[in-house]
């Protein structure tokens, strides 16, 4: 992965393992690596469509996420980024958990990382 400074970070998007799909944490980054937005909603958007991608490179959806792990960087933020994922995520959501955090990318406020189930029988 290539960030909007030149710099380089040593990742996989996404590592099959079986029946799973385990999808590197991702950020609100464009395809230049720069943040969409200075707004966690935007953010959250932009990284739960990465993870799409990313997922359906994999031949899966996000209706096959099982888990995802989520830091913030504000609590203040916490309801607006909740009302994001909910679109996403309306009905039967997958297990969660979220952490208020520090971010290695100045100004980013989320990031989002998934597992997947690609089994058969998806949840």
């Amino acid at each position: 992965m290539v960030l909007a400074n030149g710099s380089t970070v040593p990742l996989t998007p996404a590592v099959r393992a079986g029946d799973f799909v385990f999808a590197s944490g991702q950020l609100g980054l464009d395809d230049k690596g720069v943040l969409v937005a200075d707004d966690i909603t935007a953010q959250t958007r932009q990284a739960i469509e990465r993870i799409r991608t990313i997922l359906g490179q994999a031949g899966v959806g996000l209706d096959a996420i099982v888990k995802v792990s989520v830091w913030i960087t504000d609590k203040a933020d916490f309801a607006a980024f909740n009302n994001t994922y909910r679109e996403y995520f309306p009905n039967n959501p997958p297990a969660r958990s979220t952490v208020v955090s520090d971010l290695l990318i100045p100004g980013a406020k989320v990031e989002i990382e998934a597992t997947a189930y690609a089994g058969a029988s998806q949840k």
